[in-house]
């Protein structure tokens, strides 16, 4: 057995970066693509402990031609971990590839401060990945929030278009969260997404304590019925967001989600915007705002104290301020464009929360300020 060397085709065994995913308090998914059929396990190290996650849900050490995740558990929570992936050919003779470590910082719900970043809608522009990754700080955590690409009309786009995006390793400092957007359920090759984006319960929706803000994450489907005729039978958004309904009432029941001090949900498609006329679905009318999903969550959210949805979608930006009737504030981001003079430039936004206030900043790739948020802790 042999340590880093190539593939028995000439190029690397482990072929994108070890991409950290769903983090947790005690753990995290890793995800990374392979150049043939391989095996894959990690080593973490935090202190003085020592140790290695190495199994599936079946009991088998991960394997497969093309991507591998691994997901471990039992680390010690809210710490500092250092991992990295060990990735083995099955065929004979066995060649073996370690990755660089990389480090990891767990969720602590009782840190002092957080710190969360957000992109969307990039729809692999490549310049404007590599000017969103120059300019996002480290953080907690980087949400990126839906639409990733424009459509999955072949299988071989997802490991550049999800894992190594602009061929940068994006989760480097600032952990992973991949919600999904309309785009990225269109195409015949779509359903195999899952298997590059890991999430916390198998499920794309999950909730997540970090410091003082707690973060709801949503999938919010497409921007029209099921049953349109563009999607050719291949979505079941209805019951899943009808199922999400159900969840939210018990993920926001948890005492660290409860009783935050903060309270946010991200999701791709705004649940409320600035001009509500119904889609006329026969005219090519699409959806600018999600109304099937705040039909079927809006009294869950209201009940857990929702302070602001955060969403792309649009790529027009927006702040809706909370009112009687939606007492959430809605914010929407950006487009795809590197050019901030563009009517659908990338933006990015910058959370950054302490016991005193949550500060949301929304940019433009030039550093120009388009919107600023400020909440209080949550008080009924």
């Amino acid at each position: 057995m042999t340590d880093m060397l190539p593939a028995p085709g000439g190029e690397p065994l482990m072929t994108s970066p070890l991409v950290i995913m769903a983090l947790r308090t005690d753990g995290f998914e890793a995800v990374w693509t392979v150049a043939g059929l391989s095996r894959g396990w990690l080593e973490w190290r935090s202190g003085e402990a020592r140790g290695e996650a190495r199994m599936d849900a079946f009991g088998m050490t991960p394997q497969s031609a093309h991507v591998l995740r691994v997901r471990a558990d039992g680390l010690p929570a809210g710490a500092d971990v250092q991992v990295r992936a060990v990735t083995a050919s099955v065929a004979d003779p066995v060649v073996r590839q370690v990755s660089a470590w990389k480090t990891v910082r767990l969720l602590d719900g009782s840190a002092e401060t957080a710190r969360i970043a957000v992109w969307n809608d990039t729809h692999q522009h490549d310049d404007t990945i590599r000017a969103l990754d120059d300019q996002t700080p480290s953080a907690d955590l980087l949400v990126w929030n839906g639409d990733l690409c424009n459509d999955w009309t072949t299988p071989d786009r997802f490991a550049d278009t999800v894992l190594s995006p602009a061929q940068r390793d994006i989760s480097a400092d600032r952990p992973l969260e991949v919600l999904i957007g309309n785009h990225d359920v269109r195409g015949e090759w779509a359903f195999r997404l899952q298997e590059y984006v890991a999430t916390r319960d198998a499920r794309p929706f999950s909730a997540a304590r970090i410091g003082p803000v707690a973060c709801v994450f949503l999938h919010t489907g497409e921007d029209k019925p099921d049953a349109h005729p563009t999607f050719h039978g291949r979505v079941a958004f209805e019951p899943l967001r009808a199922e999400q309904a159900r969840w939210l009432r018990e993920g926001t029941a948890r005492p660290e989600i409860r009783d935050a001090p903060y309270r946010l949900v991200f999701c791709h498609i705004p649940l409320r915007w600035i001009d509500e006329t119904p889609a006329d679905y026969d005219r090519e009318g699409y959806d600018w705002f999600s109304r099937m999903s705040r039909d079927a969550w809006h009294d869950a959210l209201v009940a857990w104290g929702a302070q602001l949805i955060v969403s792309g979608h649009t790529h027009e930006p927006a702040l809706i301020p909370a009112d009687p009737e939606f007492p959430y504030a809605q914010v929407v981001a950006g487009g795809p464009d590197l050019d901030a003079a563009s009517a659908e430039a990338a933006t990015w936004i910058d959370i950054q929360a302490d016991r005193g206030s949550l500060r949301l900043t929304m940019r433009t790739l030039d550093g120009a300020v388009r919107i600023t948020e400020t909440l209080a802790p949550y008080g009924p």
